[in-house]
């Protein structure tokens, strides 16, 4: 079977979406698959390459938003020919769409979060740019696809309420690398020793500084969980500088307003090899996310076997395991109980839940079948 994956951003461009479809797409080609891939061209990569047996082109646009449009002709050259097309929101949807409605291809959409009416609760953009958002992920809706993928149930059930017919729609959850944070491998006392913590008490939370990620609610609670732990420190390793500067100067400007800098250390991002040895140098791990379509951070965490505190909200509850005080979202008094409870060991214990590849790559096979079974 021929697949065309039409995609925003691939590898080597890195989030929870691009591992998702990295270890799909060389998954299938693995399974004997024959997958191709249309991607922007980064900074630094090739026009063209092949990466374990995935045939990858990718085009320059000055911004994503542009690849919806100068993507369209090779969308429709590289899905002659295809049994299936496979995109993602937002940017990739639309000319994978026409192509597939071109050469009567059928088209399966993965859909990780839903953020309809919430653009501007969740980001800093302004009414004007969270409305036109807002109203763009809405067309992508409103356009009729084959089939929907959603990586939750919390996912599956906002796209139902957005008006997506459940018999077009399935969840299936990412896969996870269970082994790649096997605590056996990572050794914490690095950490604590690089950055002088002794026997301190440490809180570490990390991620992109967008607003969804909920960082301010956590910086906005450490005065109060100083005051109940004073040996308490706090590692705070923001990635995606450049592309959120506006949150990250609030972000540093609210540690300094509140007399902090003692107590935070702001780390510059690891690479991902070493991100564990962060994880179990900590006592308490903190997400305080907003939204999350997937949590791989909450199962990164939840893998190195430390207590978690993270925000009860979307998907989170769904993949949550180990050790771990659900908290109401938004709310610095909330983190703050969350993680005195986390202190004095009183935290919910439950088995770990495992998302293997293999089982997310065979459920993403058998739609790809059947969809193409019944348009033959």
């Amino acid at each position: 079977m021929r697949i065309c994956f039409i995609l925003e951003y691939y590898h080597p461009h890195m989030g929870g979406v691009e591992y998702l479809f990295k270890n799909l797409i060389e998954g299938l080609s693995k399974r004997g698959f024959e997958v191709s891939v249309l991607t922007r061209r980064l900074k630094g990569t090739p026009r063209q390459e092949t990466i374990e047996g995935v045939k990858i082109l990718r085009i320059r646009t000055f911004n994503r938003y542009l690849f919806t449009f100068l993507s369209l002709p090779m969308a429709i050259i590289m899905g002659r020919g295809c049994n299936l097309i496979h995109t993602t929101t937002f940017n990739g949807a639309f000319p994978a769409w026409v192509a597939s409605r071109i050469w009567g291809v059928p088209i399966v959409i993965t859909i990780h979060e839903v953020w309809l009416n919430k653009w501007r609760t969740l980001t800093d953009m302004n009414w004007g740019s969270a409305a036109i958002h807002s109203f763009l992920e809405r067309l992508i809706y409103l356009l009729r696809f084959d089939f929907y993928i959603a990586v939750s149930h919390s996912t599956e059930n906002q796209l139902i309420e957005a008006g997506i017919e459940k018999k077009r729609l399935k969840a299936v959850y990412n896969g996870f690398e269970h082994e790649f944070f096997s605590p056996e491998r990572y050794d914490g006392n690095i950490v604590r020793e690089r950055h002088g913590l002794g026997d301190a008490f440490v809180c570490f939370s990390w991620g992109r500084p967008g607003v969804s990620k909920g960082h301010e609610y956590l910086v906005k609670a450490i005065p109060l969980i100083v005051k109940a732990i004073p040996h308490a420190r706090f590692l705070l390793m923001l990635s995606g500088r450049d592309s959120y500067k506006k949150r990250y100067r609030y972000l540093t400007g609210l540690i300094q307003r509140l007399g902090l800098n003692e107590k935070v250390l702001l780390i510059d991002p690891v690479p991902r090899q070493e991100l564990g040895h962060y994880l179990k140098s900590a006592d308490c791990i903190v997400i305080p996310s907003l939204a999350e379509g997937f949590g791989y951070t909450v199962l990164e965490a939840c893998r190195m076997g430390r207590p978690v505190v993270a925000s009860n909200t979307t998907s989170i509850p769904e993949v949550i395991g180990g050790k771990y005080v659900l908290v109401e979202p938004k709310s610095p008094e909330a983190i703050v109980k969350g993680v005195e409870m986390v202190y004095h060991g009183k935290y919910t214990i439950s088995d770990m839940k495992v998302f293997a590849w293999e089982k997310a790559i065979s459920e993403y096979a058998n739609i790809y079948e059947k969809l193409s079974s019944t348009v033959q």
